[in-house]
């Protein structure tokens, strides 16, 4: 087995700890981007469009951290493997793994969150379908032709 410096140990240590920090980050921005998708769940539920587009607005934020870490992750990932870093780290696994499962999650609220979006929007357009405008077919009364009268009678 080969012998590893001091400074070579503290460097691995400190790309562990690093990577590690990062994972976990990462999880907890899974779990605020989940959480804002149930409540995004309960404004299509109840209609409430302006909460809706509050956590619209927050998802996109929260999509856009993860994306950054990711980046950052990523090349952090492959570093470690690189510097011969133990796959068995049980907190490294243990953290992949919830990122995973938190995930999987993830993706099946922003599909269950669509399909209820999708629905509610072919409600709505059955509901305007169905409405019955009294004025359609008929002509503005303010773009009739009526013939009108130039001259005024007077009479003393």
């Amino acid at each position: 087995m080969e012998e590893i410096s001091n400074e070579e140990l503290e460097e691995r240590v400190a790309l562990l700890k690093k990577f590690r920090q990062l994972l976990q980050q990462q999880r907890d921005k899974f779990r605020e981007y989940l959480n804002v998708l149930e409540k995004q769940e309960n404004s299509i539920e109840t209609e409430n469009a302006d909460a809706l587009l509050v956590h619209t607005e927050l998802e996109q934020q929260v999509v856009s951290n993860i994306m950054n870490l990711q980046k950052v992750i990523v090349p952090m990932s492959d570093l470690y493997k690189k510097r011969g870093g133990n796959q068995n780290e049980r907190s490294i696994v243990s953290l992949q793994n919830d990122l995973s499962s938190l995930q999987d999650k993830v993706l099946a609220q922003n599909k269950k969150n669509r399909d209820l979006l999708r629905s509610h929007i072919d409600s709505i357009r059955t509901q305007i379908s169905a409405f019955r405008n009294p004025y359609k077919n008929r002509r503005s009364i303010y773009a009739e032709k009526n013939t009108t009268g130039s001259m005024v009678a007077v009479s003393i």
